[in-house]
């Protein structure tokens, strides 16, 4: 029999609109992919803010979150994350508040510190970077918003009042594990782009969580979530093109702004520091056949003592998505 990574399994969905097709049609990817996922088991499916990005469809973030809630049944749906310096936290207290309402107990807000996008982009967006510094107070703020004690006289998120939606701490850095700690709440830690930090981030994490500060209640306990990319398919070299598929696309998106890569170029690209750059942001990867992805998962689970492991699904292609999620699918208890 198969054994399994033996943590609840989620997945980070990138909402990513494949070169020549339409917006549209990219949402339309993630709703079905959201579909499998809910007929499958997986725990969560999260979204993340990013703007200006022609191949990212989930700028809009808690509208997406809106529509594939609507288009599934049982599976948690939230944000992984939302820039909270891009927002005001009354405003994403009343926004997730409404999807509480009418969603409920499926749910999660995940919250970011970072723009999300660049600086031109920022501007765009009336912030100029200062923002990230109320990152702490700003949590704080919504925090009450959504748990009926509002930190602002007067003041409550109409919906969102009592609804208690779950707040995560997202990051990949000490900075949001140190804070994720201090706050008493769960933290998620982006390693399937930004690795180089997860071990010691999921010890500081750990080692200073502070149950007594909470802000999920006294009974908080620490609640670790690592990500990781994976593909999983019955044929190993199939898992092996897709892989290799998908880190061009990253190397073409980080290094060909504004200009063209040819296949190439890709290629040359491949073997130069800015493209070994590039694949070493996605060194947590894995691929091949179906048990050969659980034991890495497992072995990925047990170094850094993860409650969860969030997946992004990394197949370019459609079917290979689904049948990564088929292959990697949670085993009835």
């Amino acid at each position: 029999m198969t054994s399994t990574a033996p943590r609840p399994l989620s997945l980070l969905d990138l909402a990513r609109v494949p070169e020549g097709s339409s917006i549209s049609e990219g949402i339309a990817r993630s709703v079905r992919l959201a579909q499998t996922a809910d007929s499958l088991g997986y725990t969560r499916i999260w979204f993340a803010e990013h703007h200006n990005m022609p191949a990212v469809a989930s700028s809009a973030t808690s509208l997406l979150i809106q529509h594939i809630a609507a288009n599934t049944d049982t599976v948690r749906v939230g944000a992984g994350g939302i820039m909270l310096p891009n927002h005001s936290p009354l405003v994403i207290a009343e926004q997730f508040g409404t999807l509480e309402t009418l969603y409920p107990g499926r749910i999660d807000l995940g919250l970011g510190r970072a723009p999300g996008t660049d600086g031109a982009t920022m501007r765009a967006l009336r912030r100029d970077g200062t923002e990230a510094d109320r990152f702490q107070s700003d949590i704080m703020e919504l925090n009450g918003y959504l748990t009926g004690y509002s930190r602002i006289p007067g003041v409550n998120a109409y919906p969102g009042w009592r609804t208690n939606v779950p707040l995560y701490i997202l990051g990949s850095s000490l900075y949001g594990a140190q804070l994720a700690a201090q706050l008493g709440l769960p933290y998620a830690f982006a390693s399937h782009f930004a690795p180089q930090m997860l071990e010691h981030a999921a010890h500081t994490y750990r080692e200073n969580f502070d149950a007594s500060q909470s802000l999920a209640g006294p009974d908080a306990k620490p609640y670790f979530i690592a990500a990781a990319n994976v593909i999983a398919h019955d044929d190993a070299d199939l898992a092996a093109q897709q892989r290799r598929k998908a880190e061009d696309g990253w190397i073409k998106t980080m290094l060909g702004r504004n200009k063209h890569l040819s296949a190439d170029d890709v290629t040359m690209l491949r073997d130069h520091p800015a493209g070994q750059q590039v694949l070493t942001m996605l060194s947590q990867t894995v691929s091949g056949t179906q048990q050969e992805v659980f034991d890495w998962l497992g072995r990925f689970a047990d170094t850094v003592q993860a409650d969860e492991l969030m997946l992004v699904n990394l197949a370019p292609d459609e079917d290979v998505q689904h049948r990564t999620l088929e292959l990697l699918a949670p085993q009835p208890s």
